[in-house]
C-alpha cells in the first residue's frame, strides 16, 4: 500500500489563476495594440487617395473579449461614417477602378510584432 499526500495545492492553484487572469489582461492589451497598429497603417495608406478623401478617418476597430482566453478585433472602414461604404471598392477595386490595398499591407505589417508581442505577454504572465 502506497499512501500520497500533497501539500500546497491551495497556493498553487491561487497563483496559477492569479497568473491567468494576468494573462487575459494583457493578451487584451496586446490584441488591442495590434488592431490600433492595424488601423494607423491602413490609415497611412489610404490618408492621400484623391477620390476618397475622408476614407481614412472611417477606417476604426472593436475589440471583442470573451472570457479570458479569447481576444479578437474587427477592423476596416464602418460604413456608417463619410465614404466608409466606400471601403470595399477601394481595397478591392472593380471591373472600372483598381484596388488599393490597405488592409492587407497593414496587417501583415504588424504580424511580427503582434507574435512576439503575444509571446512576451505569455511568458511575462507565466513568470517568465
Amino acid at each position: 500500500m502506497f499512501h500520497v499526500s500533497v501539500s500546497g495545492m491551495v497556493q498553487w492553484e491561487a497563483r496559477y489563476d492569479a497568473g491567468r487572469r494576468a494573462a487575459g489582461t494583457k493578451f487584451r492589451g496586446v490584441t488591442n495594440k495590434g488592431a490600433l497598429n492595424v488601423k494607423l497603417g491602413w490609415q497611412r495608406r489610404w490618408r492621400n487617395l484623391s477620390h476618397a478623401p475622408m476614407l481614412a478617418d472611417a477606417i476604426s476597430y472593436d475589440l471583442t473579449s470573451r472570457g479570458m482566453g479569447e481576444h479578437s478585433a474587427e477592423i476596416g472602414p464602418d460604413k456608417t461614417r463619410p465614404q466608409g461604404a466606400l471601403g470595399n471598392l477601394i481595397e478591392f477595386g472593380s471591373v472600372n477602378n483598381p484596388p488599393h490595398p490597405g488592409g492587407l499591407p497593414a496587417a501583415i505589417r504588424e504580424e511580427p510584432r503582434f507574435v512576439d508581442a503575444v509571446a512576451d505577454a505569455g511568458e511575462e504572465a507565466a513568470g517568465g
